[in-house]
């Protein structure tokens, strides 16, 4: 088997890879009957000679390859046709951006592996970029409430070498003592935002004692589903519930919001749910936040202050709380928000690490063992010129019904 790592194409550039050259090193030292190669490229965070300095071979073209593995979307020109494909297709929700990207693989035999769509029997996701998009955008909330304060400068995450040098620019953090953060989600996502919270040693404190208690130290508390949305009238509360009938919920949100000064959101969000809070809320004089890390970035969704997505070179706005209408200046009642939608990208080493490291133990020996526990076959949307059965309810959306 012959494996070949493409050169992402997307603009603006991503500079992550499935794959640092260590693991890649560690792949064929460990399994003889594969043999790897790397396209050339001038973007990734990673350089085409530090696959080199690993004996792996640097090529213009892969398309002898059997098996290709990217990031992000591969631009239609550059699909391989008649190969297995991994990548994040960005189709499974039906986006219409992709819908060619998914025809053209129908057209071109291609098998469509999605990462996103990679789990455990169980439905559980095996591997994601979600623990550095809750370091960086952790990081990216923190630096915009320093200049909203006027109190600390940090450098911009995409301009850190790598994660070592981002903790070191977290000593010039300094919150004040009274100070109270709330985070939504307990996914990948919140650990990596917890992974910040905790380093810089800020308390943790139950939802219960948050919005009942004093503290003479900076605290933040995790809201789980079952605390930010509640249902109406009171009644008994699902868990499970909430996420296949969100519609049957209400927020609970601003029971915490009335007494926090940061927002992180990092919760996964159903449109058939209830808003996180609304305009009405936002603008109410009970809502005390004024700095919102929104690393969801769902744009016109549960937090209506995210107007739009935020760039990794420029990631903060200014959005006027009484009317959602973007700003230029800081007052009282201004929110500030970071929203950038592609938060690993500004750490693409040590993102790119964390991930291959799961490929690695999770992807690879499927692969290498004809996918004897069906880890692939979950995650496959296309082969043989078909959608799968699994996906078949995508025939409507790539025939552009």
């Amino acid at each position: 088997m012959k494996i070949g790592i493409i050169r992402e194409g997307k603009n603006p550039p991503d500079k992550r890879v499935p794959f640092t050259p260590k693991q890649l090193r560690n792949i064929v030292d460990e399994y003889d009957a594969i043999e790897v190669v790397v396209q050339k490229s001038e973007v990734r965070g990673i350089s085409d000679g530090e696959y080199e300095n690993e004996g792996i071979s640097v090529v213009d073209n892969i398309d002898e390859v059997d098996v290709v593995f990217g990031v992000k979307e591969i631009n239609i020109v550059d699909l391989i046709p008649n190969k297995t494909h991994f990548f994040f297709s960005h189709t499974i929700k039906e986006q219409p951006y992709n819908r060619d990207l998914l025809k053209s693989i129908l057209k071109k035999n291609i098998t469509l592996i999605d990462y996103e769509c990679l789990v455990n029997p169980n439905g559980i996701r095996i591997l994601g970029f979600g623990r550095y998009a809750g370091i960086v955008g952790t990081y990216n909330t923190l630096l915009a409430y320093g200049k909203r304060m006027n109190q600390f400068d940090l450098k911009s995450a995409h301009n850190c070498h790598d994660k070592k040098e981002l903790y070191k620019e977290l000593e010039k953090v300094k919150l004040p003592n009274s100070f109270k953060i709330v985070i939504t989600g307990l996914g990948r996502v919140a650990g990596g935002t917890m992974e910040i919270l905790d380093y810089l040693k800020i308390k943790q404190v139950s939802p219960e004692d948050f919005i009942s208690q004093k503290f003479n130290e900076p605290v933040y508390t995790q809201l789980s589903v079952n605390e930010y949305f509640k249902k109406p009238d009171n009644f008994n509360f699902e868990r499970e519930e909430a996420y296949s009938n969100p519609e049957r919920f209400e927020s609970n949100f601003m029971t915490y919001a009335k007494h926090a000064d940061m927002y992180i959101s990092c919760h996964y969000w159903d449109s058939k749910g209830p808003l996180i809070f609304n305009k009405t809320e936002l603008a109410s004089s009970d809502f005390k936040i004024r700095t919102i890390g929104d690393i969801s970035c769902d744009i016109a969704g549960p937090i209506p202050s995210t107007v739009r997505p935020s760039t990794i070179d420029d990631p903060i706005y200014y959005v006027n709380r009484f009317d959602c209408v973007e700003i230029n200046n800081i007052d009282d009642n201004s929110i500030t928000v970071m929203a950038v939608d592609n938060l690993p990208c500004e750490l693409p080493r040590d993102a790119s690490e964390d991930f291959g490291k799961e490929l690695f133990e999770k992807v690879i020996p499927a692969l290498a063992n004809k996918d004897k526990d069906g880890l692939l076959e979950r995650a496959t949307i296309a082969k043989g010129g078909e959608l799968t059965p699994k996906f078949s309810y995508l025939e409507a959306y790539v025939n552009g019904k």
